[in-house]
């Protein structure tokens, strides 16, 4: 997987999966943009990639503004000229609570961050990956996009969203040479999955984490650089017979069926 000439945009590369997927572009010589909506962790980000010898800039956005998600597409023209691959990336999990008690200001803003924030970037970007008749495109959707999880469903309404708008973007551009691919993780470790933890058993989060991690097949949760492997596979020349498609990348656990009943709240 060679990126060598090319140019990647990144959303939601402040941390976590993001940072994760911009450190392996860079690595494998990709040029990175790392947009986030946290200045300085996109500036941690673009500084670690510089400091082992890669080329980045750091580019602040809101990804619900599409004044700013069009700011950073042009950002990425200015300083490369080009936008070779599109990793979809930022998202918000929201509260755990039941449906029957969920704060409509909350559903909202993950609303907006997870699916229009992945609809604006799908706006602005494909222009450019059409006028260049070549591009790939990976959105971060979930195994919540694929089954029902009790306790957030603005997460899940979210994801299975991504999942719609991935697969109509791909039937739209694909013989104009553009790809676009939809990840499905389950359980990360990443600050999101801990932050779900604490907010499920605030005294005894570690507790949720074991009981969690026990119910996945593999026994664990998986880890950011697992993810990356798999999105510079799809944005690579070895998937140039894939769109459209969503891969599963949750160590078997819908393998074995369904919805985890853990996220929800003991208290």
């Amino acid at each position: 997987m060679d990126f060598n000439g090319k140019v990647a945009v990144i959303t939601g590369a402040g941390n976590g999966i993001g940072r994760q997927t911009a450190l392996a572009f860079a690595a494998r010589g990709a040029k990175v943009v790392v947009v986030d909506r946290d200045a300085p962790a996109a500036e941690r980000t673009a500084g670690t990639i510089q400091q082992q010898g890669g080329e980045a800039r750091a580019q602040p956005a809101d990804v619900t503004k599409s004044a700013e998600v069009q700011a950073y597409v042009k950002a990425a023209l200015e300083a490369y000229g080009r936008i070779d691959c599109f990793f979809n990336n930022a998202g918000i999990e929201g509260k755990v609570k039941p449906l029957a008690e969920y704060d409509e200001a909350v559903f909202d803003q993950v609303i907006g961050v997870n699916v229009k924030g992945v609809f604006l970037g799908l706006r602005h970007v494909l222009p450019v990956m059409l006028t260049q008749k070549a591009g790939a495109i990976v959105n971060t959707a979930s195994v919540a996009g694929l089954v029902g999880t009790p306790g957030i469903s603005a997460y899940v309404a979210s994801k299975h969203a991504v999942i719609g708008l991935t697969k109509t973007a791909a039937g739209e551009v694909a013989r104009a040479g553009v790809r676009v691919n939809a990840i499905c993780p389950g359980p990360i470790d990443t600050r999101m999955i801990h932050s779900l933890e604490a907010q499920i058993n605030p005294a005894d989060p570690a507790s949720v984490a074991r009981r969690y991690q026990s119910t996945l097949p593999l026994g664990r949760y998986g880890t950011p650089e697992e993810i990356a492997n798999v999105v510079l596979f799809l944005c690579s020349d070895l998937a140039s017979n894939i769109t459209g498609a969503q891969y599963v990348i949750d160590g078997g656990r819908t393998a074995i069926g369904g919805a985890v009943t853990s996220l929800q709240r003991t208290d």
